[in-house]
């Protein structure tokens, strides 16, 4: 089990990529905390994944909250005695159109919890993966900044995300010295409920069946297929483990080959 003996703090646990990259990390031997805004949601993800309540802590985080994002850290020293992998999931990604139909308002939001809200729970895990001996930082990055998509126009999310892309490279040289590395998993599409939706969604407006729309997407894909919330947590638990352990300032892409950078 390839995190045997670590804790692992994820931020931002709702039903999907949050959730999978917890159930993942129990999975290959690591301690858990997990962090969220609502409360219901982290007591039921921590009893599916851990029921014994033994490699499990969960506490209400918002990421625009420094005094709550040092709590989530401290947790983790509290509960488990080290803090070796931060994996930041937790984001604002609800603001569609662009510069004509979107909410500049909306705009400021989304950087404000995707960028300003990421370097908030970094700042608060920091010192204390430094007092473990390093570790691992995974931010969750998007597609879209590298590239629009045409399907689903988001440019707010994907300014966001393109920046939060920035942001690793000044963090993975501030923190290397502590043996603290940082990189960004890069999805595309995702198949869970979200994804799920939009697609029944347009089939809905459209009159076609949902599959028409599934090869629309995939139609720009090598490998014709939408990956699972699960494919791309397990690109961040990889990025967690000892076996990534000179990798640092990377962005991997978990995105069937649709863009080949």
């Amino acid at each position: 089990m390839i995190l045997e003996g670590k804790t692992v703090v994820v931020s931002g646990v709702g039903a999907g990529l949050g959730r999978e990259v917890a159930t993942l990390a129990i999975r290959d031997g690591a301690n858990v905390v997990l962090g969220a805004r609502t409360e219901a949601q982290l007591e039921r993800v921590a009893n599916e994944i851990d029921p014994s309540g033994r490699r499990v802590a969960f506490a209400r985080t918002d990421i625009l909250d420094d005094a709550q994002c040092e709590g989530l850290a401290e947790l983790a020293l509290q509960r488990f005695g080290r803090l070796d992998a931060l994996v930041q999931v937790a984001a604002y990604d609800t603001a569609f159109g662009g510069l004509r139909d979107g909410d500049l308002a909306e705009f400021q939001k989304t950087c404000e919890v995707n960028v300003v809200g990421s370097a908030r729970i970094v700042k608060a895990v920091a010192p204390r993966m430094q007092r473990s001996g390093g570790g691992a930082v995974v931010l969750i990055g998007a597609q879209a900044s590298f590239k629009p998509m045409p399907d689903a126009p988001q440019m707010a999310y994907a300014a966001s995300k393109g920046a939060l892309r920035s942001v690793m490279y000044y963090l993975a040289g501030e923190l290397g010295r502590d043996r603290i590395r940082v990189n960004t998993v890069v999805p595309t599409w995702m198949w869970g409920d979200p994804v799920e939706g939009y697609v029944n969604m347009k089939a809905e407006q459209e009159g076609v069946d949902r599959s028409v729309i599934l090869s629309r997407i995939t139609s720009r894909m090598a490998i014709p297929e939408i990956p699972q919330d699960a494919d791309v947590a397990e690109a961040a638990i990889f990025l967690c483990s000892d076996r990534a352990r000179f990798i640092t300032g990377q962005s991997l892409m978990v995105n069937s080959g649709e863009l080949m950078p």
